[in-house]
């Protein structure tokens, strides 16, 4: 690449492979100023120790209010849709003293104890799905497992009836399918998301359940002042934040194991003995390799201050670049080597400070249990295309395969 010129970003060459182009700016200019395809202009984060301290910064605000732009420029920031649909009013775009008492709501839905009883119910999820092709001898990762997975787990977590299910995961299709492109399709299918939560609160009401969304409604009703508005956002944030990132886990890992066989065979063998600690390193180091989040959530300067002896104006959007940061040579040896049992692998794949996502215990079980499932059950598994024929998707946020067509031995035929 050449050193004297950065490199173009956001191409779908870059989408492919965005590493090479990390590499130049934390060396060449480690916070970099740039348009995005928006036409926004913002700060790139990409070194490890920069990326930590701005995750943690105070300075560095989630909430739009604080771009410097006009209402035009604040509309082409955060998720797609949610201004339209009035759903701002989530963890991603508040702070303290707000941001506090949300979190400490929602944080009684991810406990360890609420993770481990809701183990079962996700186990039983990627085996139905792995049945309905596993004597095809072919499927696509993506759509046949990665992507309906999270969507029904969240599903179950939030209370969403079953028999409502599908039409969820019709309408995240319809977010993940326009994700790199036009947001008014994005949009449309937010405001599908927002008129169901709506009124799946007002049922909840007459009739609470042992889920989130009961919870949320409880938390109101005895005094946390829980705003209808409030509850709708945070549900929606909770699957927008949740079932992305997981299919992301499942599909970057499952690839990056067909790129690195001998990492590939680490983990079978350790599915096969039952290795705890094998298996927990492995997904950290997946989460690190190619996570499923690039780019962490907006931030904007509260104030002007220096980000890696860079000067950031009041009002500037500020993003960190995880990918960038996860393998940054000064904090990772090798980064650019999968190593299932890499020891100190603080890596920020879900972030860092008060923002730390929290739905990352349940992001875990779901990514460890799908990889665990489809590699015990469909040993040979392997890809359908060539490497070079596989395409993903342009959004700025988050990083995954559009699809990963793949092959194996029928379970009806492999004994």
């Amino acid at each position: 690449m050449n050193r004297t010129s950065s490199p173009e970003l956001f191409t779908w060459e870059f989408a492919t492979d965005p590493y090479p182009a990390y590499a130049w700016l934390r060396e060449h200019s480690p916070v970099h100023r740039t348009v995005l395809p928006s036409g926004v202009e913002a700060w790139l984060v990409t070194r490890y120790a920069d990326a930590r301290q701005a995750l943690a910064d105070s300075r560095l605000s989630k909430n739009p209010a604080h771009h410097a732009a006009g209402a035009q420029g604040k509309s082409r920031t955060g998720i797609p849709g949610e201004r339209s649909a009035n759903l701002m009013t989530h963890l991603l775009n508040i702070d303290p003293p707000d941001h506090t008492r949300l979190r400490r709501l929602v944080s009684k839905a991810f406990t360890p104890r609420r993770i481990a009883e809701f183990a079962p119910r996700v186990q039983e999820l990627a085996d139905s799905l792995v049945d309905a092709f596993a004597d095809e001898g072919s499927a696509d990762l993506i759509h046949d497992f990665a992507f309906p997975l999270p969507i029904y787990a969240i599903c179950d977590l939030l209370g969403v009836p079953r028999e409502d299910q599908d039409d969820f995961r019709d309408w995240a299709g319809m977010m993940i399918r326009h994700s790199g492109g036009p947001r008014g399709g994005v949009a449309r299918s937010v405001k599908k998301i927002r008129a169901y939560l709506t009124e799946l609160i007002h049922r909840k009401r007459a009739d609470l359940g042992n889920d989130l969304i009961s919870d949320l409604i409880r938390a109101s009703d005895h005094g946390e002042h829980l705003t209808e508005n409030e509850a709708a956002a945070m549900a929606f944030v909770i699957l927008f934040a949740g079932f992305e990132t997981t299919i992301n886990l499942i599909g970057n890992s499952a690839h990056a194991f067909f790129r690195n066989p001998a990492q590939r065979a680490v983990f079978q063998d350790a599915v096969g003995r039952g290795d705890d600690a094998v298996l927990d390193s492995a997904v950290e180091e997946l989460l690190r390799f190619d996570g499923p989040v690039e780019l962490a959530t907006w931030r904007y300067a509260t104030e002007a201050f220096e980000i890696g002896g860079q000067p950031i104006q009041e009002g500037d959007p500020v993003l960190v670049v995880l990918a960038a940061a996860d393998r940054d040579p000064e904090r990772f040896s090798e980064p650019g080597t999968l190593d299932l049992v890499r020891r100190d692998n603080q890596h920020l794949g879900y972030g860092h400070g008060i923002h730390y996502c929290l739905g990352a215990p349940l992001a875990r079980l779901e990514g460890r249990t799908a990889l665990e499932t489809l590699f015990r059950r469909l040993p040979d598994l392997r890809l359908a295309v060539e490497p070079a024929d596989l395409r993903w998707r342009g959004g700025l946020i988050m990083r995954g395969l559009r699809t990963l067509p793949v092959e194996f031995t029928p379970e009806k035929t492999a004994g």
